[in-house]
């Protein structure tokens, strides 16, 4: 059995089907670990969900911004677009979105020694905070109130952990941290405003990568993300980023995570019309 670990999809269904191929995954035998952005801006959204959902005992997925942003649309809380109007007037529609909501925020591997979430994990968790939060997270994006919930992470952004602040405004910045975080200042808050990639210049104005911040709490875990195209394939001792922005004509990239060495493939994909200027200044779908 194989465990490959792979970037945003964002609807990139042809690329996608491509990388599987070349990787040789057999949903029989092996595990997929999607880091989340399964959707949105691609052509072949319905197409990635509906092939995702006909394997969905051989994927762990954790939800990107543009998931949680596709639930919204459903509910009606955020406009849909072209991309991801073939989802929301499917006829399976319900089930697959009745299926997203069951993706989790976080996952957690100990026999591999692997953990997952779309964005990384705010240096103000250390594990078990995280997986205690990702966990509070699931459950209201799972209940009966899910919408009246979702509708709340819509509103004004929270930058910084406080366990005194109230419950939505954690949840706010659960959700945010989870999805949506790149920067952070030295304090720990984040910026949600950066796009690009790190530079010296950013790094004088006091801004870092999350995983680079200082006295950020321990995860003694190699934490797999996504979310970062600036970025693009990133591997250290702590952190490893496989967002190498296919939906921009980059590449999509998987990464064999059940070995002692990280085996990394990718393919490349066709151009988007979206400059790299639009990719470093469009706002993030989830606005929150």
């Amino acid at each position: 059995m194989a465990v490959w670990a792979v970037g945003d999809i964002q609807g990139c269904y042809r690329s996608f089907r491509e990388l599987l191929t070349k990787i040789s995954f057999d949903p029989t035998k092996d595990k997929l670990w999607l880091a989340g952005d399964l959707v949105n801006r691609g052509e072949g959204s319905l197409e990635t969900l509906e092939y995702l959902y006909s394997i969905k005992e051989s994927v762990e997925i954790v939800l990107g911004n543009h998931d949680i942003t596709l639930i919204a649309a459903y509910y009606g809380i955020k406009k849909s677009n072209p991309s991801i109007d073939p989802i929301l007037t499917s006829l399976h529609v319900k089930k697959l979105i009745d299926w997203l909501r069951e993706q989790k925020f976080l996952h957690v591997d100990y026999q591999l020694g692997y953990c997952m979430a779309h964005a990384g994990i705010s240096p103000e968790f250390d594990l078990g905070m995280a997986i205690r939060y990702a966990r509070r997270a699931e459950e209201k994006l799972q209940n009966d109130h899910a919408e009246v919930w979702l509708k709340k992470m819509f509103k004004s952004g929270i930058d910084r952990f406080n366990r005194e602040s109230s419950k939505t405004d954690i949840d706010r910045y659960i959700v945010s941290a989870f999805t949506r975080m790149r920067f952070c200042y030295k304090d720990h808050r984040l910026d949600f405003n950066q796009k690009g990639a790190p530079t010296q210049a950013l790094r004088e104005k006091g801004l870092k990568p999350w995983f680079e911040s200082e006295n950020r709490k321990d995860i003694h875990m190699k934490i797999i993300f996504g979310h970062w195209s600036t970025l693009g394939f990133y591997e250290d001792e702590h952190v490893l980023a496989l967002d190498t922005g296919c939906l921009w004509g980059g590449q999509l990239t998987a990464a064999r995570i059940d070995k002692d060495e990280i085996e990394v493939v990718s393919v490349e994909c066709e151009k988007n019309d979206e400059s790299e200027v639009e990719r470093s200044t469009s706002p993030d779908a989830l606005q929150i």
